[in-house]
């Protein structure tokens, strides 16, 4: 049996399909073709990154000076070690360890009976020579008279001339070693022989000494005193020059606040050590406190000239890469890298080439930059105020003045 659907319900069904397909078409044809192009400048702005904050300061010019700095040692102009010239004991001692002790005071007083002997050897036999001499002369003066009278000939004149002549020689040869015993006799007083501090004594009253080899006592000179440091080669012109000069100074300032002194530069090697590539230089300082002591390490500060019309940055601007010192610029509202070249240093700047003179330099923020990244520039050198990057100006609002 078949069933008939009247031709007014087929006819609605119809128009509703008809209907609906229209209306997706229109919603698919209402919806833009993508940009064959590329991405979207909402897409661009999204991989670029935001703006990143940072302060810069400008390079500044001007001139520099070249500080030379480094470690340096006290040493002592002079350290003597007296030592015993004749074997003897030693009889008495007239210093103490740690005294002062002036150029010619007595130290040591060595047992001197065997040369004190020999001395008065040397006397008696100066004086037996001269009374011989004494005698030729009177002989040779009647000789002379007789001579005169025809008594005797010349021949024995120039005899008793002989004689006086060989007595002279053998009195001058007594004074002579008279001298010499003299000198023997005075080596049983050991003086010091300049002004210093005396060091520890190892020998006492009865201790057997040998000639040059027993070491008695040590004097150290302190006032004035060196501080000897190196320099790398590069500045030998520096140091050269500043060693004619008079008005150099050397500043040396003690650890741990000791506080600092003022001395001369007073010698600069001949030869530079192959192995560290330095030179030795060598200051003089006055010390009649005592606060510069020998062995004491201290920090050597010098001024070696003056760069003129430097380009200089703070120091911490300076990023150290692979490639050697960078900074980062800000051009056009963004960060660009620059390799810089450091000339000299000193305290918190340097002077560099590789930069110019106004250009704002990042000093904070480096951290999260990227070379060509977009910066939001506040500037240190007028602070309250910021300076706002040509590409993120329309982004990022103006701080107010404090």
């Amino acid at each position: 049996m078949k069933t008939h659907v009247p031709l007014k319900i087929l006819f609605a069904q119809g128009a509703l399909s008809a209907a609906f397909l229209a209306g997706c078409g229109a919603k698919v044809e209402s919806s833009p073709p993508p940009a064959s192009g590329g991405a979207s400048p909402a897409a661009a702005r999204a991989a670029s990154g935001p703006a990143v904050p940072v302060t810069t300061v400008r390079a500044r010019q001007q001139d520099f000076p070249v500080v030379l700095q480094a470690i340096g040692t006290a040493v002592p102009i002079s350290s003597v070690d007296v030592k015993a010239q004749v074997t003897s004991v030693v009889t008495r001692a007239h210093v103490s360890e740690g005294q002062f002790v002036r150029d010619g005071e007595p130290l040591f007083t060595l047992d001197s009976r065997s040369d004190e002997a020999n001395v008065a050897k040397m006397r008696a036999q100066m004086a037996k020579d001269e009374a011989a001499l004494a005698d030729a002369k009177r002989q040779l003066a009647r000789s002379r008279e007789l001579l005169t009278q025809n008594f005797i000939s010349q021949g024995a004149v120039d005899a008793n001339q002989a004689t006086v002549d060989a007595q002279a020689a053998a009195v001058d040869g007594d004074r002579a070693a008279l001298d010499a015993a003299r000198v023997a006799l005075s080596y049983a007083r050991v003086t010091a022989p300049g002004s210093g501090r005396v060091g520890a004594i190892t020998v006492y009253p009865g201790t057997a000494v040998q000639a040059n080899q027993t070491t008695l006592v040590t004097i150290t000179q302190l006032d004035p005193i060196d501080v000897s440091f190196s320099l790398p080669q590069r500045y030998v012109s520096n140091v050269l020059s500043a060693l004619k000069d008079a008005t150099t100074s050397v500043a040396a300032t003690l650890p741990e606040g000791g506080g600092g002194l003022t001395g001369r530069l007073q010698f600069v090697d001949n030869a530079i050590d192959a192995g560290t590539g330095t030179v030795k230089v060598k200051a003089r300082f006055s010390n009649p406190s005592a606060r510069l002591w020998p062995g004491a390490f201290v920090n050597v500060a010098m001024n070696a000239g003056t760069l003129k019309d430097a380009v200089v940055i703070p120091l911490a601007t300076i990023i150290q890469s692979a490639r050697g010192p960078v900074v980062y610029v800000v051009e056009n509202g963004k960060a660009n890298l620059r390799p810089v070249k450091v000339l000299e240093s000193r305290g918190e700047d340097a002077a560099v080439t590789g930069v110019r003179a106004q250009e704002r330099i990042v000093l904070d923020g480096r951290q999260n930059l990227r070379p060509d990244s977009a910066v939001v520039e506040h500037s240190q050198d007028a602070p309250g105020k910021a300076a706002t990057g040509a590409s993120a100006s329309a982004r990022a609002p103006k701080p107010t003045s404090p």
